[in-house]
């Protein structure tokens, strides 16, 4: 088999997510630029000195040019290339960030110097970004979600896996991708179909439906043997030009998860524990955050204590606060602290339970507090000690982990770091109150466990506030 034969010119216009977001931040920032600019413009009508190098550099603060780079940190929810491409998503975004923006401002225009902020530029900056981001970002959904940027994928093994994977695929939209179909070895598959999606044929067919359908993209979905024929088919079909990946990672891809139930049993030693390993650089870096952090949420702390603690004794009397022991990292155990939510006595007999949505042991008060976070905020004095951090999987009982790692797969994987605060599974999943709900979590946790990072943190960190300011906490 000649591996250069035949070889299909490269597709560029077919976009991969990692080039979505890309045209994404390189727009915005063109757009942040150009709203600075006509805020600046306008602002310096207001002045004798007009538009001139002493009007930027007497009167213009140096912060008011990080004006875009805050824009898009505030809009950083919209680089997510699913909500890009949804109108209704994009809207919601740029009005929170509008809105966050406007409340940040007047927060600083109150506690500082009279006129010693540009109130003028401000407002035109706010204005005119929001207006030029929404038209650009409705001109990428326009043009850039068109079927001809779409990549064509084909899955390779019609299985488990596979049929799995068909299944997230078809329940996402907008489209990730065109899947075109599968391709399986199995005599007893071929021309079967996985909701709208034929089983083209087996390997012998693979390079001619290759180059037949245009094909860019091979996941590959076969858990078990491959034959031999399929190995050199799929390897012919990388040389020449389609790419090849596999299931679990466009799985990850799609859903910000890890398929813990199509992995096999040996996946922690063989791949998990070596991708979940960072730098020193990562984790002087994340404590540092967290001390930060730490502070300045114990002095909100010790600024609302004395008014939560008044309204809970009135509502359900002492204790304000209540500790129990949880699992920290490598399971080491630690105390945690925050304000009481439920009655007392919760558990009675003593087992215990997992929180569920309008979970009726939570109090009048607590209520408010959980879907304001508010019963978090001891907490930040754990993450000031380094028990917790700003990010991570949330911190569970002993005895729910022993309960749950002996029905859900890898349960144990998610002490490998510190809990935090908030995380990927808190911001993307409410309440685990089945053994299913805990197994979508657990994903979710493996994920963020897997590609953590600095962005990821402050991602994670921006939402949080998304939900704190939105009341909708649980």
């Amino acid at each position: 088999m000649e591996s250069g034969k035949g070889k299909p010119k490269p597709i560029f216009w077919r976009l991969r997510p990692s080039e979505r977001q890309a045209i994404l931040l390189i727009g915005d920032m063109l757009v942040g630029f150009l709203a600075l600019a006509i805020s600046i413009v306008i602002w310096s009508q207001e002045d004798w000195l007009r538009l001139s190098f002493s009007f930027l550099t007497e009167r213009t603060p140096a912060w008011f040019f990080l004006a875009p780079f805050i824009w898009m940190l505030l809009t950083i929810e919209l680089y997510d290339v699913r909500r890009a491409s949804r109108r209704s998503e994009t809207l919601k975004g740029v009005a929170i960030a509008a809105g966050v923006s406007l409340g940040l401002y007047l927060l600083f225009y109150f506690t500082s110097e009279p006129n010693s902020l540009p109130r003028r530029g401000v407002s035109v900056f706010i204005l005119a970004v929001s207006l030029l981001i929404l038209m650009w970002r409705f001109i990428y959904i326009r043009v850039f979600t068109a079927p001809v940027f779409m990549r064509r994928v084909l899955i390779i093994g019609a299985g488990r896996s596979g049929e799995n994977l068909v299944q997230v695929i078809d329940s996402i939209w907008p489209l990730p991708f065109y899947l075109v179909g599968l391709i399986d070895d199995d005599p007893a598959k071929q021309n079967m179909k996985y909701g709208n999606h034929p089983v083209l044929g087996s390997s012998q067919q693979l390079l001619e439906i290759i180059e037949r359908e245009r094909i860019t993209d091979l996941v590959f979905a076969i858990s078990g043997e491959m034959n031999p024929a399929m190995f050199q088919a799929v390897l012919t079909a990388e040389e020449r030009g389609v790419e090849v990946t596999t299931m679990p990672l466009v799985y990850e891809e799609l859903l910000g998860r890890v398929p813990i139930l199509l992995l096999q049993s040996d996946w922690i030693l063989r791949s998990f524990v070596d991708q979940a390993h960072t730098n020193n650089f990562f984790e002087m870096a994340k404590r540092l955050m967290d001390i930060i952090g730490g502070l300045i949420g114990c002095i909100g702390l010790a600024l609302l204590y004395p008014f939560i603690a008044v309204l809970i004794l009135l509502d359900d009397g002492a204790p304000v606060l209540y500790s129990q022991e949880r699992l920290g990292k490598n399971g080491k155990p630690y105390q945690i602290i925050k304000f009481r939510t439920m009655v007392k006595d919760a558990e009675k007999d003593g087992k215990a339970r997992v929180a569920v949505k309008n979970d009726s042991r939570v109090t009048r008060v607590g209520r408010l507090l959980r879907k304001s976070h508010l019963d978090e905020l001891p907490q930040f004095w754990s993450v000031l000690r380094g028990e917790m951090s700003l990010v991570g999987p949330r911190a569970e009982r002993v005895e729910l982990v022993n309960s749950l790692q002996t029905k859900v797969p890898f349960y144990r994987a998610r002490l490998f770091v510190k809990p935090g605060l908030t995380g990927w599974a808190q911001v993307n999943y409410g309440y685990a109150e089945t053994v299913e709900d805990t197994i979508v979590k657990l994903e979710y946790d493996l994920y963020y466990i897997k590609h953590r990072n600095l962005m990821l943190d402050l991602l994670i960190i921006f939402r949080t506030a998304g939900t704190v300011f939105g009341l909708r906490g649980q």
